[in-house]
């Protein structure tokens, strides 16, 4: 009995543990990642962006993502996949005006995304 106690003590605290370290990864990976949107957006906004500024971007997003595929779907990575490689293209093009409106979804999704993977009473039950 006292085995079974301890082991799923052992057990409970494990799932915390991972549940914490995967907040704290999905949250510093995102928020890397929105301050370099936040910087090409900023370029963008004042039209000194080229495409080499948002593929350096999406360079650092492929890398970012490597590490996220472990902890969230791969649809939300997808959903940002789409969104990065249309605002290299339009950016690429100097397409300002449509570039921006991307950006504002990737800064958004980087605000939204890691809060659905905390530890939080919503998100457990």
């Amino acid at each position: 009995m006292v085995k079974s106690i301890i082991a799923i003590f052992v057990a409970a605290a494990l799932l915390a543990g991972l549940g914490v370290a995967e907040w704290v990864t999905v949250h510093s990976e995102f928020e890397a990642f929105k301050e370099e949107l936040l910087t090409l957006y900023n370029k963008a906004e004042e039209e000194e962006a080229n495409g080499e500024d948002a593929k350096a971007v999406q360079a650092s997003w492929e890398h970012k993502k490597e590490n996220l595929h472990i902890w969230i779907p791969h649809s939300d990575v997808m959903r940002i996949d789409d969104y990065m490689s249309e605002t290299v293209r339009l950016i690429a093009e100097k397409n300002y005006a449509l570039a921006l409106p991307k950006l504002e979804i990737l800064i958004h999704l980087t605000d939204c995304l890691p809060e659905t993977y905390s530890p939080a009473i919503e998100n457990i039950f």
